[in-house]
């Protein structure tokens, strides 16, 4: 069982995101410390890219802040080795094939594998093209977490059978961002999942308050959140700790049901 899988084991799981290098490098390795110590469960931990194709305007701006302090993937491998100098919390990347290529498949999971990286998401690599870096992940040990959409219905069995750490599930159609609703039928889309896999079922995209977080958990395995916490450090910028421990604290809490 996986570092990311073990995460599930008691209770249900909460996941938050922030950008690696938004305000800075320094910064993220404290707000990923404070989420864990707010009760985090698994961090991702998003690469900035100049079109990140699937993030709506929160983490696009984020992206943008990142990149112009100058972050590069090399600093974001060095951040993540500090983290895990004081935590074994999973730590999941989040970010587009574009960066992973041209760093080069090897060169980049291998580092991932070394500084302990224990997953990636990758949302603009289609599952009929992941065998493009599925012998560097089985090598190197890091989970390819597949992403099944509102309107992967017929495809379902197809991604659950193959999943590892845990299962994505995408809550609206869309780019990322808090949303005041979540209308997709995601109970009928678990059920389907759960005939296929025991894998774990994290439901994503516009979680932002305790409220929606308790009603997800009631059917999910783990709620992800994030351009909720990313908003946070958005206002706040170096500021953001205690703010960022107080909400994930009460979001975690709202998953225990």
């Amino acid at each position: 069982m996986s570092e990311i899988t073990e995460a599930f084991k008691n209770g249900k799981a909460f996941i938050g995101f922030l950008t690696a290098g938004d305000p800075s490098k320094e910064k993220t390795i404290e707000y990923v410390l404070s989420m864990e110590k707010a009760g985090a469960d698994i961090v991702e931990i998003g690469i900035p890219f100049s079109d990140p194709i699937a993030e709506g305007p929160v983490i696009q701006d984020a992206n943008i802040r990142a990149l112009s302090n100058g972050i590069h993937t090399d600093e974001i491998f060095d951040l993540v080795d500090d983290i895990r100098k004081k935590s074994k919390i999973p730590l999941v990347f989040l970010t587009y094939l574009n960066p992973v290529f041209y760093y080069g498949y090897e060169k980049f999971f291998k580092k991932c594998h070394d500084v302990g990286i224990n997953g990636i998401i990758i949302p603009d690599l289609p599952y009929e093209e992941k065998d493009e870096i599925s012998n560097f992940v089985k090598r190197y040990d890091v989970n390819l977490i597949s992403l099944i959409a509102p309107t992967s219905k017929n495809r379902i069995r197809m991604i659950a059978k193959d999943a590892t750490g845990f299962i994505y599930l995408v809550s609206s159609m869309g780019v990322t961002g808090v949303r005041s609703k979540i209308k997709t039928d995601l109970k009928e889309i678990i059920n389907e999942i759960k005939k296929i896999t025991d894998v774990p079922v994290a439901v994503g995209f516009g979680i932002n308050t305790p409220e929606q977080s308790k009603e997800i958990a009631k059917i999910c395995d783990g709620v992800i959140v994030g351009s909720a916490i990313v908003k946070i450090i958005e206002k706040h910028g170096f500021n953001s700790k205690q703010h960022i421990e107080e909400y994930v604290t009460e979001m975690k809490n709202a998953t225990k049901i």
